[in-house]
């Protein structure tokens, strides 16, 4: 709205100068800028991110299953890690020795994280494997997966408007120094007579 009322200000004035209008314009072409393509780049980002993790979400309910497996004994503890992200999620976790068999029919006894508290012989709970039977992370969720893609193309919109901004402060202040290199051109034309109008030297 400043670009705008600048403009209005300037127009018909005898004082305006050129840098005053191209300042002005500059304003109003990024604030139009920022309202149409920052939220145009969002989307276009948004949706592709949302057709790219929705394809993984699909692709890995397809590769990963859930199966049963039978606690055969609770082993140590798992050393702490020094990571807190990890170690609350693994604290929260039982080490056990476990059977399950894979999806493919292979029979499977590895040591696997269990959620269980106090693990007993015979225990069952559920872990994600691959076709093998190989231990894997639970899939993403469609859920999750969409909350991603709008977290990605509300920053690139925010990115855009930031890029575009950044662009226009650029631009104005290469008009500035201009305008200060044509001063000080102008002052030292007019700096050795400055004060001897008149004095007939």
């Amino acid at each position: 709205m400043r670009a705008i009322s600048g403009l209005w200000r300037w127009r018909g004035n005898p004082l305006c100068r050129a840098t005053d209008l191209a300042e002005a314009w500059a304003a109003l072409l990024a604030l139009l800028l920022v309202l149409v393509v920052a939220p145009l780049v969002g989307v276009v980002i948004g949706s592709v991110a949302e057709d790219s993790l929705q394809r993984s979400v699909r692709d890995q309910q397809r590769s990963r299953h859930q199966v049963v497996a039978t606690v055969v004994k609770k082993l140590n503890r798992v050393a702490l890690d020094p990571d807190p992200e990890s170690s609350t999620t693994r604290d929260a976790h039982s080490r056990v020795l476990a059977d399950w068999t894979a999806p493919d029919g292979t029979a499977h006894h590895e040591p696997v994280l269990a959620g269980l508290e106090s693990p007993r012989r015979g225990d069952h709970f559920t872990v994600w494997t691959d076709v093998h039977g190989g231990i894997v992370t639970r899939p993403l969720d469609r859920a999750t997966a969409t909350t991603h893609a709008v977290l990605a193309g509300a920053g690139a919109a925010g990115l855009a408007g930031g890029l575009i901004e950044g662009g226009r402060r650029l631009i104005v202040w290469r008009m500035v120094r201009r305008r200060y290199a044509r001063w000080d051109q102008a002052w030292d034309k007019a700096g050795p007579d400055w004060g001897r109008t008149g004095t007939g030297s």
